[in-house]
């Protein structure tokens, strides 16, 4: 039987940051993992390599930035083609939202993982969101299937874009931490073990860090210096996206200038000593598609409280403490509930180990190739 060949586009790798980086990592270890004697995979880059250039990442001059957008309009609607037709491909995979606007004779599976370039525009510059938004759309023609993140994804682009069925929902794997922990990371910001509460993500908006900050202020005054609160993480994408200074100014507002850690880019293993050795992991968002990090700290034994966001309520599944989104006091109330309630506590942390089992790689692969089948 002939295989059929899956080209997947893995451009976007270079300046990825959290959720779609690691969706796009995990499905190539989720292909690594799991043979398929019906289809043949051909990766546009090497996916290693991709993750970690720094060219186009981080802070970087202007006309880095002005290039890579040009370099990325060409890639997808000149390159990417190219690629795709000498290869003989008979699916094309796109996990970044963009497809080539050619229909090209075969079926492209793109991936939108979220609608917030509708919900939220604010966000967004207005005239790259213009832009990115025609070019998604133009993307779409075609034989295609578009792919979310959650169901609660699925309901927001039904009824809030153009995007129209088929809108299949699969479930990600989270990213699957390193064997070893490097516990050398609590040294060097001096955290005590189960000593803090711990946030992983990039300072995006949305993420309502601020909020963050005032629950940990209110919980510190009855608990003074018994616990930290670290956030891990980069500044977010863009100007209009970031929140950082937000965050710096609300610290020192709440006079809490050494008991907030910011971290900073961790390596995997930093992270994977952080969420063990966290006393709860807490997240606060105002707008989620997924949520992995609610999987990766369930399968570290943490205990979790979210916000009442749709998509964090969904992937939870009810195994966490829920808290009503913006509210930093109800969030102060979550957070001492978890210091005085040990069964509580230990219900958690037992829901979320057997939660976090249905997220995996081999569900993830075997869900994408069940589209292509058709």
């Amino acid at each position: 039987m002939n295989k059929k060949k899956v080209y997947v586009d893995l451009f976007y790798l270079n300046t990825a940051l959290t959720g779609i980086k690691t969706y796009m990592l995990e499905f190539c270890e989720a292909v690594k993992e799991n043979p398929s004697e019906k289809f043949e995979y051909h990766f546009s880059h090497d996916p290693v390599t991709q993750s970690t250039t720094t060219f186009f990442r981080g802070s970087v001059p202007f006309w880095r930035k002005a290039w890579y957008h040009i370099f990325y309009f060409i890639w997808k609607q000149l390159v990417l083609p190219i690629k795709v037709i000498s290869s003989g491909a008979d699916v094309l995979i796109c996990f970044d939202f963009i497809a080539p606007a050619w229909p090209l004779g075969i079926k492209k599976i793109i991936v939108v993982h979220d609608a917030f370039f509708w919900q939220m525009p604010q966000n967004y510059n207005a005239h790259w969101r213009k832009y990115f938004i025609k070019m998604m759309y133009a993307g779409l023609r075609g034989n295609r299937i578009v792919v979310t993140t959650s169901a609660y994804s699925k309901k927001s682009i039904l009824q809030i874009t153009a995007i129209k069925e088929p809108v299949e929902v699969i479930y990600q794997c989270p990213r699957l931490l390193p064997g070893s922990a490097d516990d050398s990371v609590l040294d060097r910001f001096k955290l005590k073990k189960h000593g803090f509460f711990l946030h992983v993500g990039s300072f995006d908006k949305r993420k309502f860090i601020p909020v963050l900050i005032k629950a940990f202020s209110v919980f510190d005054h009855k608990y003074p210096g018994k616990y930290q609160l670290v956030l891990v993480g980069e500044r977010g994408l863009s100007v209009d996206l970031d929140d950082y200074d937000a965050i710096i100014t609300e610290i020192n507002t709440q006079g809490l200038a050494g008991k907030v850690t910011l971290t900073g880019f961790l390596q995997d293993a930093e992270v994977k000593s952080l969420y063990a050795h966290a006393f709860a992991y807490v997240f606060p968002s105002s707008n989620e598609g997924f949520g992995i990090p609610i999987i990766e700290a369930m399968k570290s034994n943490l205990p979790i409280i979210i916000s009442d966001q749709e998509a964090l309520l969904e992937i939870a599944g009810g195994a966490a403490l829920v808290h009503t989104t913006g509210s930093w006091e109800e969030l102060a109330e979550k957070m001492d509930q978890l210091i005085n309630d040990q069964e509580l506590r230990t219900r958690l942390i037992e829901e979320g180990k057997k939660r976090s089992h249905l997220f995996n790689r081999s569900a993830f692969i075997n869900n994408f190739e069940t589209l292509m089948i058709y």
